[in-house]
């Protein structure tokens, strides 16, 4: 519930500094000058692109969690017993040993969605935050073209 609360918070500022941008950017497109006419339409392209961002993340976010709750509650999600150092963070060695297991899941059933978001948890596990995220979006591709919502 916090996390959502600041996730809220986050788009409520941004939807303020969407506002204020576009109006600016409005104010510079109507200017007489031909640089302030591009100011103004950099003005308005840069926001767009932060909203297109901001609406894929929050897409990809709120996927993983439903997905994540769906192989919770059959039991599949893989238990947080690794060995972790007195920092914290997962050892190295143990989460490149238990990697083995998705991989290996994942190349027996590669139009599984939940063994595609097994594998990107263990990548990410292993530190390798690139193919996590690869992985998970394979997973949501698969979830969605399952007809999954």
């Amino acid at each position: 519930m916090k996390t959502k609360f600041w996730v809220g918070a986050i788009l409520l500022l941004f939807v303020f500094y969407l506002v204020a941008a576009f109006g600016s950017a409005l104010r510079f497109i109507t200017a007489e000058e031909p640089i302030a006419k591009v100011i103004g339409v950099a003005a308005l392209v840069i926001p767009l692109v932060g909203v297109w961002i901001l609406i894929r993340e929050v897409l990809f976010g709120s996927r993983t969690q439903k997905m994540a709750s769906i192989l919770a509650s059959e039991g599949l999600l893989p238990e947080d017993n690794l060995p972790r150092t007195p920092s914290g963070r997962i050892v190295k060695a143990a989460a490149d040993e238990d990697f083995v297991q998705y991989k290996e899941e994942v190349e027996a059933n590669p139009e599984s969605w939940k063994s595609w978001h097994r594998l990107a948890l263990a990548y990410d596990a292993a530190g390798d935050r690139r193919r996590a995220r690869e992985s998970m979006r394979k997973a949501i591709g698969l979830y969605l073209a399952a007809g999954k919502q």
